[in-house]
């Protein structure tokens, strides 16, 4: 029986000719990835070793991004903890403020992830690379200490659904739209450990951005892992990434999946989450008047080049609603100096927002945008739980860096064509 593009990185990467779903096998892994809140767990518990190396110096990464620049005095200490191991270790791949980014902006910007690679992170959207093609998945940061001591990590092979992507994307709609309107679809736990592969002639019409975007949220719908097949595209941004040469594997024609899903991307309509799960979808035939009181464009998610772009469009020459407090942060150092070098952050100064350096802040609730109680917040992020941004009886509505720029405009829940 044939195998997927995760079963064949993982089989490779185990030494074995094949793999099977359910499998428990032993891999090398390319990267080991951890932030300033999960790496501390790690470090501790690798230091239980009595090691004084890890595996390897440049398939190891930290990076500070989700409470720094540090917010309180644990935050320094976190950080602290993972600077002073760095150092120790000689840890090529440390990110700290003033060079680093949000995470899973960073490494794919820098060509440390390339297709065919396996990366474990302590942290849950690791699974954004697949968007280049690897097999990437969040890890708890026991299984980070082990990655960093042997280079090696336990996975069972995952079962895998398979998405044939059609059409072409209308205006105003993106790579955000679709990954929601996947899990409207399939839900929270449609893909429960299940490898979520894409594939199919549409793909070739996503930017790189629209995949990073949707593997990202792989994890919202409960999947081990997203993963795009490799096209010229994807060859272009590694090669442009300076990354080292990439490995590519095709499903088998053969392949089992455990469900097949058609998408019509011409079909998908501006989506919006609702509260408090990403699988509360709605278009905006169902929306109604949701006002609101703060915009964040942002995150792992859609904090890149592309999507500062998509909102400084409908910003140029508008302001934002009073009241309604809206935040831009660049996803990393460079796309902050590119945003800023192409007049973007001027944009949206001039728009009444204001822009941050790159950090994690208020999507998880750590800084640089906190909700209060009763207030409702249109988000580029990936998640919308109780108390995700700050207070629990707050909201956050999720939807891409369109439809938030239009409802910082507006001071609702808007669609691009209602400002432009």
């Amino acid at each position: 029986m044939g195998m997927t593009m995760t079963q064949k990185i993982l089989a490779a990467h185990a030494g074995l000719d094949s793999v099977k779903a359910g499998q428990l096998i032993l891999a090398n892994v390319d990267m080991v990835l951890g932030n300033d809140v999960t790496t501390p767990v790690a470090i501790r518990e690798f230091k239980k070793l009595d090691l004084d190396k890890v595996f390897n110096k440049e398939k190891v990464s930290m990076v500070m991004d989700h409470f720094a620049p540090n917010k309180d005095i644990k935050a320094a200490e976190q950080c602290k903890m993972c600077r002073t191991f760095a150092g120790e270790m000689d840890i090529t791949n440390y990110y700290d403020v003033g060079e680093m980014g949000v995470e899973h902006a960073l490494l794919p910007e820098k060509g440390l992830v390339v297709s065919g690679d396996i990366v474990i992170g302590a942290d849950s959207h690791t699974c954004t690379y697949g968007a280049l093609g690897a097999f990437s998945t969040g890890v708890g940061s026991t299984d980070m200490a082990c990655g960093m001591a042997t280079g090696k990590a336990w996975f069972k092979v995952p079962s895998a659904i398979k998405f044939v992507l059609k059409g072409k994307l209308s205006q105003y709609v993106y790579g955000k739209d679709v990954i929601l309107h996947i899990i409207g679809m399939i839900g929270v736990d449609g893909a429960l450990y299940k490898s979520m592969e894409f594939t199919g002639e549409g793909v070739s019409t996503l930017s790189v951005s629209d995949r990073l975007c949707m593997a990202n949220m792989a994890i919202e719908a409960g999947g081990k892992n997203g993963i795009f097949e490799v096209d010229e595209k994807t060859l272009e941004f590694i090669r442009e990434a300076g990354g080292k040469d990439p490995v590519v594997y095709k499903a088998d024609d053969d392949a089992e999946y455990d469900a097949v899903y058609e998408i019509d991307l011409s079909e998908i309509k501006p989506t919006v989450a609702f509260p408090h799960l990403p699988e509360n979808t709605r278009t905006f035939d169902e929306i109604g008047d949701v006002p609101i009181d703060q915009v964040v464009i942002g995150s792992c998610t859609n904090g890149r080049l592309e999507d500062l772009v998509i909102a400084a469009e409908i910003l140029k020459g508008k302001k934002v609603k009073k009241g309604v407090h809206t935040i831009v942060i660049p996803a990393t150092q460079k796309i902050y100096m590119q945003a800023m070098e192409m007049g973007l952050l001027k944009i949206f100064i001039e728009a009444g927002a204001t822009v941050s350096t790159p950090t994690c802040g208020p999507c998880l609730g750590g800084h640089m945008g906190i909700l209060a109680e009763g207030e409702r917040a249109v988000a580029t992020t990936n998640r919308n739980f109780v108390g995700r941004m700050g207070h629990p009886k707050s909201e956050v509505y999720l939807a891409s860096p369109a439809v938030a720029a239009a409802s910082a405009i507006t001071g609702k829940i808007s669609q691009p064509k209602e400002v432009m």
